[in-house]
């Protein structure tokens, strides 16, 4: 306790660290009050007798995302979610057209214009987005009969775009002169704005029915969890490299040094949490189709028992074809964005090489090998992480709750809450103090994820 005590003194020390901190935390305040100002023409009466708080379909997923501010029909309803759709976009873009491929490897001007398309390409989905999301809440019967239609369209398409501008706003604020990660943070935020609900209406239900031990095992259990998540969000398998060795001194007397060692770090979960996300959207796709088809009739899917079953994702079904995809993705997303054909190349220019493996093509060969080895079980991990919330509703956690047990949020809080220590760390270092851990440093997503690590 005395170190955690003297830890957040030094960091309140450092003016620069402590601006950063308070200007992030203003700006996540002013995000989080755009998610209850409701849009102009909505009836917030009419929203609230809608019971969708425990909706579990792709709206209900973009709800937590949001921090509940979809639900709400708020000006920042749709949040950072189509600068983030964008962003996926521009990357997949980057594996398969040559000429993303040339503005990725242009540096700096590469970058400015990537980040331009991306913009503009976020105002095109969320125009999209939009409209639809107005359509929704048409549906929902929570418009003001008063309003003219085609009014209530255009304004609202213009105040929700606007609204995905200014939280990409905030975020490159974040970014830039807060602590870092800012698109994550703002997602991140939206997350957590409803752990403390959850938590709270847990403890209540366990206490109503007098098994507050339960609670207490419930809430080790979580932490048993993250533990582990940590763990394997961190974990990485390192190829140690040799650098060739050179000549020192000139002439005769000149003497071979030794080459320089390093190492290659290959992440165990290098995909992230994308493979979660994507195969929880296919997962969600065809009740999603059949209830927008249906009007948004609620109980479109009463008729079928394949989608209801489809759409529960505490029922066998469910989690047996969810587990397969999560580790059919792992596998894909891995392929994508780890290509050994160019750290093969990267060795060969820095004069390195892998001890006892040919420069070349054997090169790139054994780190697929490695690759795809180390794969399977952070393939296997990611997919557990994303069926536990139906293990811990099954077991009696409250769907609210249990969400935060697996899955896209437990990743996405544990890798965002990494990557805002390490930023913070790196602060304290710069100022010889001591860092967040007795050992070690504290390391993010993607501190190591593609480049060549530092030391032996």
């Amino acid at each position: 306790m005395k170190r955690l005590i003297t830890t957040l003194q030094n960091i309140w020390k450092i003016k620069e660290l402590r601006n950063r901190i308070l200007f992030t935390l203003a700006l996540l305040l002013i995000f989080r009050i755009g998610s209850y100002i409701v849009l102009p023409g909505v009836v917030p009466a009419a929203l609230a007798a809608q019971d969708r708080s425990q909706s579990n379909d792709l709206l209900g997923l973009i709800n937590i995302f949001t921090g509940g501010a979809f639900n709400n029909a708020a000006i920042l309803a749709l949040g950072i979610m189509p600068y983030i759709t964008a962003s996926i976009i521009i990357q997949l873009l980057g594996f398969a057209v040559p000429y993303f491929q040339r503005l990725q490897k242009d540096g700096e001007s590469g970058r400015r214009k990537l980040n331009q398309i991306t913009r503009w390409l976020t105002v095109a989905i969320t125009m999209v987005q939009s409209g639809a999301y107005l359509t929704y809440i048409y549906s929902l019967n929570a418009v003001s009969a008063d309003i003219n239609k085609g009014i209530f369209w255009f304004c609202n398409i213009i105040i929700l775009t606007a609204g995905t501008i200014f939280s990409m706003w905030l975020g490159e604020r974040i970014t830039d002169k807060g602590i870092g990660n800012g698109v994550s943070l703002l997602i991140t935020v939206g997350i957590i704005a409803r752990l403390p609900q959850a938590i709270l209406f847990e403890f209540n239900s366990r206490i109503n029915d007098g098994a507050i031990l339960l609670f207490v095992l419930e809430m080790a259990a979580l932490f048993g969890i993250v533990m582990a998540t940590v763990v394997i969000v961190q974990g990485v398998r390192r190829i140690p490299i040799q650098f060739a060795k050179r000549m020192v001194g000139r002439g005769a007397g000149s003497m071979p040094a030794a080459g320089a060692r390093d190492f290659i770090p290959l992440k165990v979960n290098a995909a992230g949490v994308m493979p979660i996300i994507f195969a929880q959207a296919l997962m969600f796709l065809p009740a999603t189709v059949v209830q927008f088809a249906s009007g948004g009739d609620q109980n479109a899917l009463a008729g079928n028992s394949l989608l209801r079953l489809l759409n529960d994702f505490t029922s066998a079904p469910y989690n047996i074809i969810y587990f397969i995809l999560v580790v059919v993705f792992t596998y894909v997303y891995t392929a994508l964005i780890v290509n050994p054909q160019q750290y093969a190349e990267y060795l060969k220019r820095q004069n390195a090489f892998i001890p006892g493996i040919k420069p070349g093509k054997p090169t790139a060969d054994f780190i697929d090998a490695i690759t795809t080895r180390i794969t399977l079980p952070g393939s296997i991990f990611l997919a557990l992480i994303a069926i536990i919330p139906a293990f811990a509703a099954a077991a009696g956690v409250n769907q609210a709750f249990a969400l935060f047990f697996g899955g896209t949020s437990l990743l996405i809080l544990v890798g965002v809450v990494l990557d805002t220590l390490q930023q913070i760390e790196s602060h304290l270092l710069m100022r010889r103090y001591d860092g967040l851990v007795k050992s070690g440093r504290i390391q993010g997503r993607g501190s190591r994820m593609m480049g060549i690590g530092a030391g032996g």
